[in-house]
């Protein structure tokens, strides 16, 4: 481990840690998206390229902002937290329209990064304070 890595607080280390789990997690929707869209035959074309495109693009932010957020770059907090925004609200919709149980884990999983990163340790390590 080098002295910068050392540098990271156990909270922001966590924080990256999720994110790229997240994105992984994207990866795995991206490939299954594509599956479907190979295995199925009534498919409206244009609305699941669409649907694997941003699913794909959003995985590679993640990894942009997990990356960043590993160099302790002091502009990564901001989409980090706004992706955690967007999972959150992802959750809501689900708690609304079903599965429950994935919003109500989506929900928990979008606050537990949120507040790793805006943990006062994260804060202080990306220079924010």
């Amino acid at each position: 481990m080098t002295g910068a890595e050392s540098d990271i607080p156990g909270a922001l280390t966590w924080a990256i840690r999720l994110l790229y789990v997240q994105a992984a997690g994207l990866a795995v929707l991206t490939a299954y998206l594509i599956v479907e869209l190979v295995t199925t035959d009534d498919v409206q074309v244009g609305v699941a390229i669409s649907l694997i495109v941003l699913a794909a693009l959003g995985a590679a932010a993640i990894v942009v902002v997990a990356r960043a957020l590993g160099r302790r770059a002091r502009g990564a907090r901001g989409p980090a937290i706004v992706v955690q925004l967007f999972v959150i609200a992802s959750g809501g919709f689900l708690v609304q329209t079903g599965p429950a149980w994935a919003g109500w884990a989506l929900i928990a999983w979008g606050l537990l990064i949120g507040v790793l990163i805006i943990l006062p340790a994260s804060t202080r390590a990306l220079g924010v304070d």
